[in-house]
């Protein structure tokens, strides 16, 4: 079962609130792909959270775009920053990238985003959203939420 941002914000909107923010603090995520031999490949893009969905622009047959459209399934990891606090937890999605060959749809994008031409825009349908965090600095508490499925929060000493 998959979902988009949308219905994830409505199902779970303070755990999606928090995600758009520890994604927000910067620019740069890692993003993990399958190679044609089905082994990850880890890099780098930007996010975007529009329009009630999670985008993922590329560079043109960039090997991830390419990877992307040979096997969809993703996992995306937000930028844990310098240190160690990371500041709201530690995000990771899950899910499909499909990619958007819909001309105004590209183009909306782009008009928002502003994004060097050509791209490759890839919108996701998520099978998972976790955020782990340290709670009232004594648990180590990880947030799931799956589609059909409220979040469940589990707490570890």
């Amino acid at each position: 079962m998959t979902s988009n941002w949308a219905a994830f914000a409505a199902a779970e909107p303070d755990f999606a609130r928090t995600a758009e923010e520890r994604f927000g603090l910067f620019t740069h995520h890692v993003i993990a792909t399958l190679r044609k031999d089905g082994s990850p490949r880890t890099t780098g893009l930007e996010v975007r959270f529009l329009y009630g969905e999670l985008w993922l622009g590329m560079m043109p047959n960039s090997m991830k775009a390419l990877d992307l459209r040979r096997d969809p399934r993703f996992a995306l990891q937000a930028n844990p920053g310098p240190g160690t606090e990371m500041a709201g937890g530690d995000i990771r999605i899950a899910g499909r990238a499909i990619e958007v060959e819909d001309p105004e749809t590209v183009a909306r994008y782009a008009g928002e985003v502003g994004p060097p031409e050509p791209f490759h825009l890839f919108r996701t349908e998520l099978t998972e959203v976790v955020r782990t965090y340290i709670e009232d600095e004594k648990y180590l508490a990880v947030q799931l939420w799956k589609p059909g499925a409220p979040a469940r929060t589990t707490r570890r000493t």
